[in-house]
């Protein structure tokens, strides 16, 4: 999301800031930089909201010291999720008919967007919602996330919960050794999200039929993650395993989804936990 608004640096010539914390890759910062973005990282949590409540502490105040500026605003713009027919319409081209779609849930963008396109073709297809342990996003307590591009502290008005059937919690460690398995075994490298999706889809493929198609969106590669999941001293210092041993065969399953979870964990309950209506196309702007 950030490197794509700091190409308006770029083409516009238009100032952009870009406001963080000390997680954000430094690949990402440096590309930032190069780019003409200005970065700024905020120097410690919020003290209920973490760092997300620290970044958008910063950026009201930006906003208010620079009267015209804008804010894309990720979590609640419709024109995101809107943007993600693009990719359910590759993947109608592509495959003849899906019955469970996987995806990463954190601003809510892809797994409203690409979902409700699908499901208007295909109402009976599943819809798996997969969430970090410690997202407060479908009920659970907030608490700090090590896994980073998924899961949130706050509730995004993108998210739209009545198109899930389930969701699934993943721990860091069963993010990270789902990685490297699927490095070993598919040559194929991403992030904590693409780690949790390939997890969770590989379990949702084995419950279903063998002519049954599920599909998972996994949404980046390896590039920032070479000095974390990849990175074996950091893996041994926040103590996360990288063999697929460690592995669990199948998801524990719990009936409410505000019982707090510490490993891979599914409920069959969707309820949304923020108490503001699911938005419907533009209407919530």
């Amino acid at each position: 999301m950030a490197l794509g608004i700091a190409l308006a640096v770029v083409v516009f010539h238009h100032p952009v800031v870009i406001v963080s914390d000390p997680g954000m890759e430094p690949l990402v910062r440096n590309l930032l930089a190069a780019s003409g973005a200005k970065v700024e990282i905020v120097p410690r949590p919020h003290p209920k909201l973490g760092w997300q409540g620290a970044r958008l502490e910063r950026l009201k105040q930006i906003l208010a010291s620079n009267k015209g500026a804008f804010w894309p605003c990720q979590y609640d713009n419709p024109i995101q999720v809107d943007s993600y027919e693009i990719l359910a319409n590759e993947l109608i081209r592509q495959i003849p008919k899906i019955d469970a779609l996987v995806c990463s849930v954190g601003t809510g963008g892809h797994s409203h967007g690409v979902t409700r396109y699908l499901k208007r073709l295909w109402p009976e297809m599943k819809s798996i919602a997969v969430d970090s342990i410690g997202s407060v996003i479908f009920g659970q307590p907030n608490s700090p996330r090590l896994i980073r591009g998924m899961g949130n502290s706050i509730f995004p008005r993108n998210i739209n919960y009545e198109l899930f059937d389930e969701i699934h919690w993943v721990a860091p460690s069963e993010a990270v050794a789902a990685c490297h398995e699927l490095a070993r075994t598919c040559f194929i490298t991403g992030g904590w999200s693409t780690g949790c999706v390939y997890l969770v889809g590989c379990w949702v493929a084995s419950q279903m039929a063998p002519d049954q198609v599920v599909v998972g969106v996994f949404p980046d590669g390896p590039e920032r993650y070479w000095n974390s999941i990849f990175d074996e001293r950091y893996c041994k210092e926040h103590n996360l395993a990288t063999d697929s041993d460690s592995l669990p065969d199948s998801p524990q399953t719990i009936t409410d989804p505000s019982e707090p979870v510490s490993r891979w964990t599914r409920c069959l309950k969707v309820v949304n936990p923020s108490g503001r209506r699911n938005p419907s196309d533009k209407a919530y702007i």
